[in-house]
């Protein structure tokens, strides 16, 4: 098993950034490009994976009362992962994405998934700062 974690400060509210990394319409705007997660009957998504041209089926949960999403393969077990959202002093927000690939075939690579998490974190971080005109779609 490979592990791999990154965490970025936001300046928002934990609750704001919570909301703007649960909203399943605007998953695609964070997460890494390569991948596109379908909403299926919830929490069944379905994730395309550009680097492989593969669809595999995943779970996708919010636990808005903790402040974190999870997600994972549902069939092949082959990764995991969470966000947490933690508050910090004068309004920012705390960020971490952590990763688990049990099946080394899943695992990209330890510069690839660096980079890929903290595309990742800015790209939430720039869709925080913008207002959503559509308002939350939560989990």
């Amino acid at each position: 098993m490979t592990e791999y974690e990154r965490s970025r400060t936001m300046p928002a509210q934990p609750e704001h950034v919570f909301d703007q990394a649960a909203n399943v319409g605007r998953l695609d705007s964070w997460l890494p490009e390569a991948l596109h997660v379908e909403a299926e009957e919830l929490p069944a998504v379905s994730v395309h994976e550009d680097r492989t041209d593969e669809d595999v089926f995943a779970v996708l949960r919010a636990r808005r009362e903790q402040m974190r999403l999870e997600w994972g393969t549902r069939e092949q077990g082959g990764y995991a992962g969470w966000l947490q959202v933690a508050g910090l002093d004068g309004g920012a927000s705390e960020v971490t994405v952590h990763l688990s690939f049990f099946d080394a075939g899943h695992d990209p690579g330890e510069r690839a998934v660096a980079d890929a998490l903290d595309t990742s974190l800015r790209r939430l971080e720039e869709q925080v700062r913008r207002p959503d005109p559509a308002g939350p779609r939560h989990l």
